[in-house]
């Protein structure tokens, strides 16, 4: 079983730093994995702990700087690692981004039985990558997975979670999953783990590398973008409004 786990390196501090494009700046800034994205790893080890031949390989896509997460996971104990990098791919949306994971894993990663990605980036939080990568390969997907229950051969049994209970899917392989954070304690790195990520030979694909042109990736490849950014601001005071319109005009009064 080859399983795929698309993780995504975010900012470690709450001074996010903006670009002129209202995109978040990650060059320079202290980074980790997604929280939500350890616990894809998560759920890709215990597959991996439990039947034979299972390869692990982690995707990122990034700067420079993003192979330091795709060391770690190596570190835990995945197999391999590959880096999507190109300024070109600089603040792109979730489509751009979307697109351009799917480009790699059709040209340079294809034959893969799972994806696996954390359903939400604490950067972001649309939970609109995971599933827009299934629509590109055209996978069934399954989103709001609390875990992966069992694999048997063409299938996999998830339990995801929902407002008003619990569910149970079988879904038919090749398929992709969107996991929440599991309540398991995330794997430590062993010595052996360090030392084989570090030694680990990771690929990094560009723009041309996987197919691709600059009016399809980065800014010029996103339709949508961020009109405006602010930080929230939590107050104790109030004000008593008497209808719903009333709402939403100061709510369009906050955001002008």
């Amino acid at each position: 079983m080859k399983i795929l786990v698309c993780i995504k390196q975010v900012p470690d501090t709450t001074d996010i730093k903006w670009t002129e494009h209202n995109t978040i700046q990650r060059e320079g800034v202290e980074s980790i994995i997604n929280p939500f994205d350890v616990y894809a790893i998560e759920e890709a080890l215990k597959l991996k702990k439990t039947h034979d031949n299972v390869e692990i390989t982690v995707l990122t896509m990034g700067p420079a700087q993003a192979e330091a997460i795709l060391r770690d996971a190596i570190a835990v104990g995945c197999d391999n690692a590959v880096l999507i990098s190109d300024r070109k791919f600089a603040g792109a949306d979730t489509i751009a981004t979307a697109k351009t994971i799917s480009s790699a894993i059709k040209t340079k990663l294809s034959g893969f039985d799972l994806i696996i990605c954390g359903q939400f980036a604490v950067d972001g939080d649309t939970a609109q990558t995971g599933p827009s990568i299934a629509n590109d390969l055209n996978l069934p997907q399954v989103t709001y997975v609390k875990n992966i229950e069992r694999y048997e051969e063409d299938y996999i049994i998830v339990k995801r979670i929902l407002d008003e209970g619990t569910e149970i899917v079988k879904a038919k392989l090749p398929a992709l999953v969107c996991v929440l954070k599991g309540n398991e304690e995330p794997t430590r790195p062993l010595i052996n783990g360090v030392i084989k990520s570090q030694n680990a030979n990771i690929p990094v694909y560009s723009m041309v590398d996987i197919g691709l042109v600059e009016n399809e990736v980065g800014l010029k490849g996103s339709p949508t973008f961020v009109r405006k950014t602010f930080r929230m601001i939590l107050s104790r005071e109030h004000q008593m409004v008497s209808s719903v319109r009333e709402v939403i005009e100061k709510i369009e009064e906050f955001t002008k």
